[in-house]
């Protein structure tokens, strides 16, 4: 697609967060997964740097030794505490305590579709934009490496795939994916990127596998 610079992302996220849709998911993927259970609320920050060299995207890379979700590629983010007013909040709060960024730095400029996640999480994902110079200092129990995707790699259609995986043996599971050089971003991360790249490109194509595309023609 076309290079989109700032004002246009910003005016696109403005009016569609005035007309959010419904809810995007594991389960577009999976539409025989039904999940009976409450959702636990959280929210996420998708930040968008503005680079001299180009916009990127800012990712981190959890900790070996988490509970849950150890060693993978993640937006800063994290459960809906009672203390906080509103998932933009929530955000906020998590990416200064999990990357050092001073929230007096980030520009809120909209949000994406709610993403539910097959693990029993209703997601909030909260889209900032980040004007450098600006510090971060990433909280070494949480986060193992702040690390940066270039939004033109993002905004590439060619990079999305969709990766089998399979579960306690016979659990077979659709999930995104946009593997970058080293890092293998995937998952929820992967499925808010791409809900973001529908939003602000217009466009939506079909997902294939790895090995689906490399018998297309």
């Amino acid at each position: 697609m076309p290079s989109v610079d700032f004002t246009e992302i910003e005016e696109r996220l403005s009016h569609y967060s005035d007309h959010i849709g419904e809810a995007f998911g594991d389960h577009v993927l999976n539409p025989h997964y039904k999940n009976d259970t409450p959702l636990r609320p959280a929210a996420v920050l998708l930040s968008l740097i503005k680079r001299e060299g180009g916009a990127t995207v800012l990712f981190t890379r959890r900790t070996d030794h988490l509970e849950h979700h150890p060693g993978q590629i993640s937006f800063p983010g994290g459960h809906v505490d009672d203390s906080d007013d509103s998932p933009q909040m929530t955000a906020l709060r998590e990416t200064q305590e999990e990357c050092g960024i001073d929230p007096a730095n980030i520009k809120i400029i909209g949000r994406v579709n709610t993403y539910l996640t097959g693990t029993g999480f209703s997601v909030t994902p909260i889209v900032g934009i980040i004007t450098p110079p600006f510090d971060m200092s990433p909280d070494p129990i949480e986060v193992a490496e702040i690390f940066e995707v270039p939004l033109a790699f993002i905004m590439d259609p060619n990079n999305h795939q969709r990766e089998t995986r399979v579960f306690d043996g016979d659990l077979t599971w659709y999930t995104y994916a946009m593997p970058y050089n080293d890092y293998h971003i995937w998952g929820i991360t992967a499925g808010i990127l791409r809900n973001f790249y529908e939003i602000v490109s217009g466009e939506k194509i079909e997902m294939l596998t790895p090995a689906e595309k490399d018998t297309v023609i």
